[in-house]
């Protein structure tokens, strides 16, 4: 035992025999959790813009606090877990709650249980201030998404794919639909489909004037199932979910208006075309009907209004020769004029705001220039200033402004370099802006609107940026270089801290690489960064480039890889290891490439497209063809397969893989339900027929994130390992296993 001690000593870098810092550990990342950065999280602005609530731990379980804005002090605690006794004589510990628009009843959420990313079922209690009385709803049985009228009077939520209305004054519920059906019919909570891709799971709104609920429905029997199983049991169970792949038959859409006071509801006219989305519908501040209409591959879009006989008109309308991004609608701003509203949109070639009329005219566009605005927060009706975030500084950085609705006057109110993003109160009066860099973990300050010294420092989070100068960091750089076609590509690079540029090292390469992703961003990166400091502590370099396709730099740069995903990213992952193949220090004969999700299909088709230049690789959880991905994401970039055969086929690892030549490990979770372990097995298949050794390890009733309880250490134990094995020639030295359980 001792001379094998001693022989790792002999492998460490000299930096921590002679200097006082730690070296890291796969513990000490993905176990301990004592490298998490402290936040203002869960901040709720109160009605009158001076306090604020939040969510904190209490003796019995959680308690809702009010805070002072400006001292940012605990003035009262509104509700707490041990004055919430039940029938059974335990206390309610709840892990989320809301407000009735005048702050005199919470709705409590305890016991959520997740069913997809956003998707879960929960049991909720009404909690009145005065007469502290508690109320469950539904009897404490599991429902989804309940949700104040803004009066506070009425509560809809979603149960069993129906929609309800219970009325907080007489206890009484009423039905909304009542013909849902598990895998056959949802009202007002969104199909798998709508869920991941269009990223909402509560598809139910409230009108302004409380008088009315919008909600979508889903007609999914038609939509072919996907099947998991669960182990566990002596017999396997059967999981069956409605999944649409690409080409296939999608839920048939429907929006309908549902009017408080009569009963009655109203089918929205859609239009003749049946095979739509409608991705986003809005209540205008006079209580219209607004909805977005994107034809199925997703290049057409049109803004609409309803009135109440449910007929509808076209207002707004916007083409592209690829698509059309759905995410800007998101940001969409009805004025309180009722007159205009405000619209971001890719269409001069940049993400920028522009005003319209509700008839569609365009008044002007707001902000200008070769960059992109990143998110629009709000508009000040009073001051008449819109509050954005801009990647105007760089690709890289993201800054906060302000500007005049007539398009003068911007501001910058972002200083420090990085990454800042802002919360800000309904009145616009102040905002918490957040701050981190690849230097800083993060920095939480509240600022006066209009001024420009902070009146308050929420949180600096000094004390993890102490302890991380006691554990070792590598070098970290940013850079950029030109491909042989002259596209400047941006890329981070982080160099051990004793780094030797007489030495040789190995290299891994970490991609993601999907249309608008970025990777190579100046902000602080969560606990895969932290693995890449502790590569470079092992000896690795490790290395990130952003290919064309991704986000920051434009419409242009990111939609050049519309109906050819695979082919520009991985040629540019390609000219990225080449041009570090040239670099003195770096081993040529030793670059891998790791990629999860998009970036194990990238690291994928890297390996067997360039098997000259990477000699190893590590794909988890990847797509390995199109085919069996969802419709609306797949076909947004590469039409239907109908239409674009060879956009699947060309650029699928499995067409690829009789040029498997060096080192694959191919990782997968069983439940994924996101990219079906059906990826992972297909590839395999195809590798054994081509007569190629690889390997690949499965994560038993694990989904797309690959986590809970041991599993994520375990996992990059095991890549870690691999590619100590594989990687670094001649030079392993074995990760420390885990006892945890």
């Amino acid at each position: 035992m001792r001379s094998i001690f001693l022989l790792v000593l002999l492998s460490l870098p000299v930096f921590f025999i002679n200097a006082q810092v730690k070296p890291l550990t796969l513990e000490d990342i993905h176990y301990s959790g004592k490298f998490y950065p402290k936040g203002v999280y869960g901040v709720n602005w109160m009605n009158d813009g001076r306090y604020y609530s939040k969510l904190e731990n209490s003796s019995k379980g959680r308690k809702v606090v009010k805070s002072d804005i400006l001292t940012d002090k605990v003035i009262e605690t509104i509700v707490d877990s041990k004055d919430l006794k039940l029938d059974d004589g335990s206390f309610l510990s709840f892990s989320s709650y809301s407000f009735s628009a005048d702050e005199s009843k919470l709705l409590l959420q305890a016991n959520r249980e997740s069913i997809y990313r956003r998707s879960y079922k929960a049991e909720y209690y009404l909690y009145d201030r005065e007469t502290k009385e508690l109320l469950p709803l539904e009897k404490s049985e599991k429902i989804s998404y309940a949700t104040y009228s803004p009066d506070g009077e009425k509560v809809a939520y979603v149960k069993e794919n129906n929609l309800y209305i219970f009325d907080v004054s007489s206890g009484e519920t009423t039905a909304i639909t009542e013909d849902g059906e598990f895998n056959k019919l949802i009202h007002g909570a969104a199909d798998w489909v709508y869920e991941e891709e269009f990223g909402f799971a509560k598809a139910f709104k409230w009108s302004p004037d409380s008088e009315s609920i919008a909600y979508l429905s889903f007609d999914e029997e038609d939509v072919k199932e996907y099947n998991m199983q669960k182990w566990g049991p002596l017999y396997p169970e059967d999981y069956k979910f409605k999944y649409p792949k690409a080409g296939e038959k999608n839920s048939e859409i429907s929006l309908s208006a549902y009017n408080v006071k009569t009963g009655k509801n109203t089918l929205i006219d859609l239009g003749e075309e049946k095979d739509i989305y409608i991705p986003r519908f809005y209540w205008t501040p006079g209580s219209e009907l607004a909805f977005i209409r994107l034809n199925r591959h997703q290049n057409h879009l049109e803004m609409m209004l309803a009135d109440n006989e449910g007929n509808t008109k076209t207002i707004l309308e916007e083409k592209s020769d690829t698509y059309v991004d759905i995410e800007y609608t998101d940001e969409l701003i009805f004025l309180a004029n009722g007159e205009q509203f405000l619209k971001p949109s890719e269409k001069s070639g940049f993400k920028h705001i522009y005003l319209y009329d509700m008839k569609g005219n365009e008044i002007r566009q707001v902000t200008e220039g070769e960059w992109e605005v990143s998110s629009l927060y709000g508009y000040d009706e009073n001051t008449k200033t819109l509050y954005f975030s801009s990647r105007e500084v760089s690709p890289l950085e993201n800054h906060l402004y302000s500007i005049k609705i007539n398009g003068k006057k911007k501001k910058q109110l972002s200083e420090e370099s990085g990454w800042h993003g802002a919360n800000f109160s309904p009145d616009f009066e102040y905002y918490i802006a957040n701050y981190s860099s690849v230097d800083h973990p993060g920095l939480y300050r509240l600022y006066k609107a209009g001024q420009s010294e902070p009146m308050a420092v929420l949180e600096d989070n000094k004390k993890l940026q102490k302890l991380n100068e006691k554990y070792y960091q590598g070098q970290h750089s940013f850079f950029s270089f030109e491909t042989p076609e002259g596209i400047k590509l941006n890329g981070y690079e982080i160099l051990p801290a004793d780094f030797d540029p007489n030495k040789k090292y190995p290299v891994l390469m970490y991609v993601y690489g999907g249309p608008g992703s970025q990777t190579v961003t100046n902000r602080a990166g969560g606990s895969r960064e932290r693995w890449f400091h502790y590569l470079a502590q092992q000896g690795y370099i490790v290395v990130s480039v952003d290919n064309r396709g991704t986000g920051g730099r434009g419409r242009d740069f990111k939609h050049v890889t519309y109906k050819n995903l695979g082919k520009y990213e991985v040629q540019d992952q390609i000219y990225a290891a080449k041009y570090l193949a040239k670099k003195d220090y770096v081993d040529a004969s030793q670059i891998g490439i790791f990629g999860w999700s998009y970036g194990g299909y990238m690291s994928s088709l890297c390996l067997f497209i360039g098997n000259d230049v990477f000699n190893t690789a590590i794909a988890v959880a990847p797509v390995t063809t199109w085919r069996y991905y969802d419709t609306i994401y797949t076909e947004r970039y590469l039409q239907r397969p109908q239409d674009n055969a060879s956009g699947y086929d060309d650029n699928s690892p499995i067409t690829h893989a009789s040029k498997l030549k060096g080192n694959y490990l191919l990782i997968h979770g069983t439940a994924d339900d996101n990219v079906h372990f059906q990826n992972a097995v297909d590839l395999q298949n195809e590798l054994i027929k081509q007569g190629k050794q690889f390997d690949s390890f499965y994560y038993p009733g694990k989904n797309h994130g690959i986590y809970g309880g041991n599993t994520r250490l375990h996992l990059f134990e095991m890549i870690t390992n691999y590619l100590n094995n594989n990687l670094k020639k001649g030079q392993t030295l074995s990760v420390e296993s885990s006892s945890k359980p």
